[in-house]
């Protein structure tokens, strides 16, 4: 599945900052970065994306957009959280396949240990030769901004990173 595709792009950070004594809470990351992951999904001929965000710097961008403080870590709040995920994620992820842009239906978001997840689904795409990613999600908060990129079409995989401000790949299969 496509959440495990990643996970070990955060283990060894999470490792590091868990390894030392520090209260968590209190620690702020040194980086900033999101991992996206886009699985074509030949079988179902879907677009699986999944967007991994440190929790504190997606809470920061969703109260700023709304005016008001965003805790993810609160499920009172979690359908308007996700309704504010659904909506600021599409607008700084948007995905062509075959010069065709996509809708990303938002499925749902989980918290896990600093890290949120989002996912997200577009159907009827029975195949993939071309994906054309726009990405600058978080820029509008840190020129420091990384936004890692894995796409996998037909078992290959290929990877990029977008340094702020570059906000653009291709990817051909």
């Amino acid at each position: 599945m496509v959440i495990s595709l990643c996970k070990w792009v955060f283990a060894g950070v999470f490792f590091f900052i868990n390894g030392r004594d520090h209260d968590l809470s209190s620690l702020k990351h040194p980086f900033y970065v999101s991992v996206t992951e886009i699985n074509h999904n030949a079988r179902d001929q879907t677009i699986e994306v999944s967007c991994k965000i440190f929790t504190d710097d997606l809470e920061k961008i969703l109260g700023k957009i709304s005016n008001t403080p965003v805790d993810l870590s609160n499920q009172k709040n979690k359908t308007d959280d996700d309704k504010l995920i659904a909506a600021y994620i599409p607008k700084h992820l948007q995905v062509r396949i075959d010069d065709k842009i996509i809708t990303l239906q938002f499925i749902g978001s989980e918290k896990e240990s600093e890290a949120t997840w989002s996912y997200f689904q577009a159907n009827n795409i029975p195949s993939v030769k071309k994906v054309d990613i726009t990405n600058d999600l978080l820029y509008e908060l840190y020129d420091s901004q990384v936004n890692i990129i894995h796409i996998v079409v037909n078992e290959k995989r290929e990877s990029t990173k977008l340094s702020w401000p570059d906000v653009h790949a291709v990817f051909l299969f």
